[in-house]
């Protein structure tokens, strides 16, 4: 019996959980969040492909009140944060302004809610999400933190004691990208952008950490068609 129920984005966070959770006990399900963000149309279609790639049952789930509630640029019309170029990611001032501005309300509570709900129903033990080390230094919801306070709420909100974990917890993105590496993890089947584009924006802060990454690495060559810039 599978033992986890993915958080599935397609972003690169989410995708080498789904990896990982393969890996320690197997997947019963992956599940995609529609809460009315720019990218939801390109995360359910790169999500869905990579479940069918792995073999995986995916389930997608609508919130679009969240999206409607929110006022974030993630969610609205209203134009993201300024380009950002993988070099200026270091700059605390900024990138505590781009969460601000991309910031929905409670969204990574819900999702793990949501989780928690199907991983119960479904008799699954585990719910992972995609978290990091990188953005939990900004983001207070990927942190150590959050995880630990959200499983004291699931010994009380669930009768089978579900948890939440994330295999990344400590890694920041170019540990994730060389996990992706090892694992021939094609980069066609992700979707880490804010944007909703034919193709990613390449200038989001999502995108530039993405980008920052393959460079550490040396693999920008296996990514650039993938960018508009």
């Amino acid at each position: 019996m599978a033992h986890n129920l993915v958080l599935l984005s397609s972003g690169l966070d989410s995708a080498v959980n789904l990896l990982m959770a393969l890996e320690e006990g197997g997947v019963g399900a992956a599940v995609t969040v529609d809460y009315g963000q720019r990218a939801a149309r390109r995360e359910v279609e790169k999500a869905a492909e990579m479940c069918r790639r792995y073999q995986v049952r995916h389930i997608v789930l609508e919130a679009l009140w969240l999206g409607e509630i929110s006022d974030g640029a993630l969610t609205t019309k209203e134009g993201l944060p300024p380009i950002m170029e993988p070099a200026e990611l270091d700059g605390d001032a900024l990138t505590q302004a781009s969460m601000k501005e991309v910031w929905v309300p409670n969204r990574n509570g819900l999702l793990a809610n949501i989780g928690a709900c199907l991983a119960e129903a479904m008799e699954l033990p585990w719910v992972v999400m995609g978290l990091n080390a990188e953005e939990g230094a900004t983001f207070p919801d990927n942190s150590p933190g959050f995880v630990k306070e959200i499983n004291r709420l699931f010994a009380y909100s669930t009768l089978s004691g579900v948890r939440l974990r994330s295999f990344t917890m400590d890694w920041d993105k170019v540990d994730m990208m060389r996990a992706a590496i090892q694992r021939d993890l094609d980069f066609h089947l992700l979707w880490p952008c804010y944007n909703g584009e034919t193709l990613m924006c390449g200038t989001c802060e999502s995108c530039a950490r993405f980008k920052r990454a393959a460079l550490n690495l040396g693999v920008m060559d296996r990514l650039q068609e993938l960018f508009n810039s």
